[in-house]
């Protein structure tokens, strides 16, 4: 079971800063506690080892994101895609991710994804606009409610304006971008056949 952690709370920070600031609370916690209480190593250990395993976890994720080259050459394999080719690339990813993918043909939303009895709704088709405004967040937030969705999640290759992002943090809307669209697709290249015409589905 999964347990949900505030986005502001201390640990979730710490999970996405640099694995090192959790090394060295954990360095100076352990420092403080022998002044403390001197002899009684058990006692540092344990106060930092929750400090210690959000380190080791913020690491090894550090360490599997793609660099940023990888991230710029992902990109713009992606943005270079046509509509088929990367919405089939995408719903392989997601699929490969644990979800069921069904497409949609409404205008703001263009899949439905269903996982551990939560349905979650996709809008991907603009992926190639430079810049997201709020507008079509705002239409994939109005397709949630009408289809009474458990979530929403907003898929783009451009930049996210900050009035956009304001309105994903206020509605719980999910972005997908820059490195964790990259990281998604890193089998992208893989794809590229699909933009030829050749189907799966």
């Amino acid at each position: 079971m999964k347990f949900p952690m505030a986005k502001d709370s201390l640990f979730a920070i710490l999970l996405r800063s640099p694995w090192w600031i959790s090394m060295a609370i954990a360095a100076g916690i352990v420092a403080a506690a022998r002044l403390v209480f001197p002899g009684v190593y058990a006692f540092a250990f344990f106060a930092a080892l929750p400090f210690i395993v959000i380190g080791g976890v913020a690491g090894w994720r550090q360490l599997r994101a793609p660099s940023a080259a990888r991230v710029a050459d992902t990109l713009e394999a992606v943005r270079a895609m046509s509509w088929n080719g990367f919405s089939i690339a995408l719903a392989d990813a997601l699929s490969d991710d644990g979800y069921a993918v069904s497409r949609l043909t409404g205008a703001a939303a263009d899949f439905e994804l269903t996982k551990a009895g939560r349905i979650s709704l996709v809008g991907c088709k603009r992926w190639k606009a430079a810049r997201t405004g709020v507008d079509p967040l705002r239409d994939l937030y109005d397709a949630k409610r009408a289809r009474e969705a458990h979530e929403c999640i907003y898929v783009a290759a451009g930049e996210i304006t900050d009035g956009a992002r304001a309105f994903a943090g206020e509605k719980n809307i999910r972005l997908i971008h820059g490195a964790e669209l990259a990281k998604l697709l890193q089998r992208v290249g893989t794809h590229s056949r699909f933009d030829r015409g050749t189907t799966r589905r």
